[in-house]
């Protein structure tokens, strides 16, 4: 091989690996940031890794008094912490359901129903990142939505926007259902409230379950209503949504008392 061939080798070689050493530069950074704004969303300022040991020590005790403060409702619906959960919200009425599967099997059942102490915003789905408004529709949280560093107490995630919002080019993110009581799009819940649901939350998903459903409606999806939507100016807009997409979801969990598989299909919500 001669010297010439060699050096073009070489040369080549060097480039390839300077592309990917800068390929491999732009990841790292990406992830740094990511993970940096990710952190300062969640907790509002930087924190020491003594501080945040502090926060989840803080949280592990609140949620342990909440939990044991519940025993007598969990016994009473014949449930107990760990036991899979399911969560349904009300805009209008200003509700959150908590139905948890006694044991994991068989249907679910009601286990309280906690009043939404702020939810900002009208009826209707959100459109857009900044548009203040609490979303509606088909969402769930997992191990890695929770957050236990909230500026907010204690907060989980809903995954907004979901496949269906970001089909319909719809924006925004950190959705949460947090404490407190005061709301930017989320479902706040004040404190002592938060601390029963994302505590029980928890201990679902540490047991096993792999997500928690969280199913945002306008309204309870009776007849009635949708027929009053229909003739309300400012509701009539959403009345096919509603009445197409988001009744089956609410009938599926009506008549079987299950929390219903739904896919996202041709911009649709389709219950399986």
């Amino acid at each position: 091989m001669s010297d010439s061939t060699k050096s073009n080798q070489q040369e080549e070689s060097d480039k390839i690996r300077s592309k990917w050493t800068k390929l491999v530069y732009v990841a790292a950074l990406a992830a740094a940031v990511g993970a940096a704004v990710w952190e300062f969303s969640r907790s509002g300022n930087p924190m020491s890794r003594e501080a945040k040991g502090a926060r989840i020590a803080a949280a592990i005790e609140a949620t342990g008094k909440a939990k044991l403060a519940m025993k007598p409702e969990l016994d009473a619906a014949g449930v107990a912490a760990g036991d899979p959960v399911f969560l349904r919200v009300f805009k209008e009425s200003s509700e959150m359901e908590l139905w948890m599967q006694p044991g994991g099997e068989g249907e679910y059942v009601l286990v309280k129903n906690y009043p939404v102490a702020k939810w900002s915003g009208e009826l209707g789905p959100k459109l857009a990142e900044g548009d203040y408004q609490a979303p509606e529709g088909v969402y769930f949280t997992n191990r890695g939505s929770l957050n236990p560093f909230s500026k907010y107490h204690l907060s989980f995630n809903i995954n907004y926007p979901n496949a269906y919002d970001k089909a319909h080019g719809r924006t925004g993110s950190f959705i949460m259902v947090h404490g407190s009581n005061v709301s930017i799009g989320c479902y706040a819940m004040t404190d002592p409230a938060i601390e029963e649901i994302y505590g029980l939350v928890e201990d679902a998903l540490k047991n096993g379950q792999n997500e928690v459903s969280v199913h945002c409606f306008p309204f309870r999806m009776t007849p009635e209503r949708l027929q009053k939507a229909a003739a309300m100016e400012g509701e009539q807009k959403w009345e096919e949504f509603w009445r197409d997409e988001l009744v089956p979801v609410y009938e599926a969990f009506e008549d079987t008392r299950q929390p219903p598989v739904v896919r996202v299909e041709d911009k649709r919500y389709v219950v399986e």
